[in-house]
């Protein structure tokens, strides 16, 4: 079957709203490494690896087979009503991974699940349900986890179980502090926070919920050091610090394990998933043990933690320790930022080049300015798609390219996706600009 058959039966009846890449989307039907392969036969090297999910990459033997060692027993789920072994020893490393102090761990599906998770436990202990997330922030999909999304493009409705106010400080590129030094930046976040608590609130906030390093936002980062000066008000307030890190987490940033960790400061709660499963569905909640027991009520998880995802996700685990793999993320990071930078410093399209670790946004803009130019970046997820190489979009207005190739990216493999990236905002500048040069 064509792509374009599949398309058809897509459209006929998946919902209208579910995104698609491409003006011709693809199936990916085979993988190895950091390359796929579509139904219709071409390769691509993949660097977005499922939206940051395929952590590992593809086809790799030693999450294979603690898979199959588990299909094997035959015993695929339990839920959590019966003792699962791999939950618990997944669980025990997760604690000590976290720094949290008398941390314990509970098991999701997904992102979004782990969040609204997280937004229950903080509002259940706190016995409010008023939470301050940052603009242009994206937690997920659910009616919670909508409601504390700071940008519209993804917030489905304007209806919340929650009492939101959204910050300053997570996207620096348009904010009004831009022309700040970091330390300025820093100290108007926190007046602006302040400024927040003391206006649109209560004073009994639940918590704040942040995302190191914003992802679908278009990998924006703020000053090292920001959540930590968050935390000293929020701590004034008896406010509660979650950190969403299930884009940054498993040594993505590179310099840490967790985001978070390059501000300095231990959350009260984080929350994971994506790159843990390298494609199982995995997520989750860690936090401080008094914290995680404020739920009265009982409950159980259906699917979450289930045998053959915590199997796959502790041996994930120990691909991820075994190899270094924070340090690779680190090395070719930076690689691929230094070279991006270099590249596009006269490409009147680009308007910034940000990110840490494996984690790359550039964001475009109308020439001669800094206008959002949308148009721009789904052209260039085409041309980099014709030559070879797959990216993902982001952006509160849709205008970032982002790069979060797999952590076992390698350095010929990072050389060859920066040509390709290369090339193709060389190409869309030009037929942005109107330049005829060859």
């Amino acid at each position: 079957m064509s792509h374009a058959e599949l398309l058809a039966r897509h459209r006929a009846v998946m919902p209208a709203w579910l995104a698609l890449y491409y003006d011709e989307p693809i199936e990916i039907v085979r993988g190895s490494g950091r390359r796929v392969e579509d139904a219709e036969g071409r390769r691509y090297l993949d660097f977005f690896a499922g939206i940051l999910t395929n952590a590992i990459g593809y086809d790799i033997a030693e999450i294979n087979a603690a898979i199959t060692e588990q299909v094997a027993r035959g015993v695929l789920h339990t839920s959590t009503l019966y003792l699962i072994r791999s939950q618990v020893e997944l669980a025990e490393r997760i604690a000590r991974l976290s720094g949290i102090p008398d941390a314990k761990v509970f098991f999701t599906n997904s992102g979004t699940e782990a969040n609204e998770t997280a937004l229950m436990l903080a509002t259940q202990y706190r016995r409010s349900n008023q939470v301050l997330a940052l603009r242009n922030s994206y937690h997920g999909r659910a009616f919670g986890t909508i409601a504390i999304t700071g940008n519209r493009g993804w917030s489905a409705t304007s209806l919340s179980p929650l009492r939101v106010s959204h910050v300053h400080g997570g996207y620096r590129y348009r904010s009004p502090f831009r022309h700040l030094s970091d330390e300025d930046y820093v100290r108007a976040c926190v007046a602006d926070l302040r400024d927040v608590l003391a206006t649109t609130t209560a004073g009994d906030v639940a918590c704040m919920i942040v995302e190191p390093v914003q992802g679908v936002g278009g990998f924006t980062l703020p000053p090292r050091g920001l959540f930590a000066a968050f935390k000293e008000v929020l701590d004034e307030h008896g406010v509660l610090l979650v950190s969403d890190e299930v884009q940054t987490g498993w040594g993505r940033t590179g310099d840490h394990f967790w985001g978070i960790q390059a501000h300095g400061v231990v959350p009260d709660a984080m929350t994971f998933a994506k790159g843990l499963g390298n494609g199982l569905a995995i997520g989750g909640v860690v936090a401080r043990g008094e914290l995680m027991d404020a739920i009265t009520a009982q409950s159980i998880s259906t699917f979450g933690g289930n045998p053959l995802a915590t199997a796959g996700a502790n041996a994930v685990l120990d691909y991820l320790e075994n190899h270094d793999l924070q340090a690779n993320a680190a090395k070719l990071g930076t690689r691929l930022l230094t070279g991006l930078r270099a590249a596009t410093e006269h490409n009147e399209i680009v308007g910034d080049v940000r990110g840490v670790g494996l984690m790359i946004g550039v964001e475009l803009v109308e020439p001669g300015g800094d206008t959002p130019n949308p148009r721009a970046a789904a052209r260039v997820l085409e041309e980099a798609k014709a030559r070879g190489l797959l990216v993902g979009k982001g952006g509160l207005h849709g205008n970032v390219v982002r790069m979060a190739p797999p952590m076992t990216l390698t350095e010929d493999e990072a050389d060859e996706g920066l040509e390709a990236l290369v090339a193709a905002l060389e190409s869309v500048r030009r037929e942005t600009t109107g330049d005829a040069t060859p």
